[in-house]
């Protein structure tokens, strides 16, 4: 099960959907929108993705981690919107036959996941603040930067590197950074 949703996500869906009389062992990782995030109060999360490719790199991920582990089954659920603190962000589940087999997969998935799927996080701070993140990316600031000295430099090089992250950064952080 690959998922990508607006709306809140059913942790018990996806634990059904992983369920299996072949699976001695299911786990089930849970993503929440945190209050504090490196000494810093939280207020909220959005996430903005590229569909498409978000569910092309989910199935990739399901696939590779198949080939790695004997997975029974597999759910990737991301959602995208606006979060508030507490709310459920991302499920991974997975059932194998045993536990140990199981823990490893589900680790493995949330954290590639995070990496390189093309979902953006915007961190909104109590303060009033916001700030767009994403593991396997620079900071939007930094890529904004990057482009302008490769406009004057070398625009292929910076094309081929953004190409090389597998997605550009969603439009609202873009123009974020232009205010």
């Amino acid at each position: 099960m690959i998922q990508i949703t607006h709306q809140a996500i059913d942790t018990t869906a996806a634990l059904e959907a992983v369920r299996s009389p072949r699976a001695g062992a299911v786990v089930l990782f849970l993503g929440t929108v945190r209050e504090q995030t490196n000494g810093r109060a939280t207020a909220s999360l959005d996430y903005e993705c590229y569909e498409e490719m978000a569910r092309d790199q989910l199935a990739k991920l399901e696939e590779q981690a198949r080939n790695r582990w004997p997975i029974v089954e597999v759910a990737l659920i991301h959602r995208v919107g606006h979060l508030e603190l507490g709310e459920v962000s991302v499920a991974v589940a997975v059932s194998s036959p045993h536990r140990g087999d199981a823990f490893a997969a589900a680790q493995w998935l949330i954290d590639t996941l995070k990496e390189v799927v093309p979902i953006w996080k915007q961190e909104n701070w109590a303060d009033g603040s916001s700030q767009w993140v994403h593991p396997g990316m620079q900071s939007p600031a930094a890529q904004s930067a990057a482009r302008s000295d490769a406009h004057v430099t070398d625009r292929p090089a910076a094309d081929a590197a953004a190409a090389s992250r597998g997605a550009d950064l969603p439009t609202s952080a873009r123009e974020s950074q232009d205010r």
